[in-house]
């Protein structure tokens, strides 16, 4: 197989960087990451921009968000949809509909869904950026995403690229 057919994937890559325990340090992607590892990553790589994150890292956070996301919006869903209460009420020969407010908890959900979206905006941001490091692309590109949704996706999906690593900021030894 020449060099130029040969398939490379990062599991494979003898130079990985690794530290303790056989953990790649934060400023490397971990191929292959658990998903509450995936997790505990993604808050503490909270604004890095820099570096690169791996498929597994950008994916387990994905499903971790649509979880939450999809867990609060339902729950805001179902309990607006059953206190919903809607009547005529004719008011000197003229019929209004009325709507009866909605309930505190609804708001309760719906300010936690904003703060949770706003809290995970700039990681979120941050992960996306550093996937398209690890595809060998400029960070700018995860813009597109903002804006075409699907491009996100097809970030997400792309392979790594060995020469990706040019992305990498090692921390220095103090």
């Amino acid at each position: 197989m020449t060099e130029s057919t040969q398939q490379w994937t990062p599991a494979e890559q003898t130079g990985q960087p690794t530290g303790a325990a056989g953990v790649p340090p934060r400023w490397a992607p971990w191929y292959g990451i658990s998903f509450p590892k995936a997790i505990a990553r993604f808050f503490a790589k909270y604004a890095t921009f820099s570096g690169r994150a791996s498929r597994s890292e950008f994916w387990w956070w994905f499903l971790a968000n649509t979880i939450v996301t999809g867990a609060l919006v339902t729950i805001g869903a179902v309990i607006r949809l059953t206190t919903l209460n809607a009547r005529t009420v004719d008011y000197y020969g003229t019929a209004y509909q009325v709507v009866d407010p909605v309930p505190p908890i609804f708001w309760v959900v719906l300010v936690l869904l904003v703060l949770w979206g706003l809290a995970t905006l700039v990681p979120s941001l941050a992960l996306g950026w550093r996937r398209v490091h690890d595809a060998n692309l400029s960070g700018a590109l995860w813009i597109i995403a903002l804006f075409i949704g699907v491009a996100g996706v097809v970030f997400g999906l792309l392979p790594s690229n060995p020469q990706g690593a040019r992305y990498d900021r090692p921390e220095t030894s103090r």
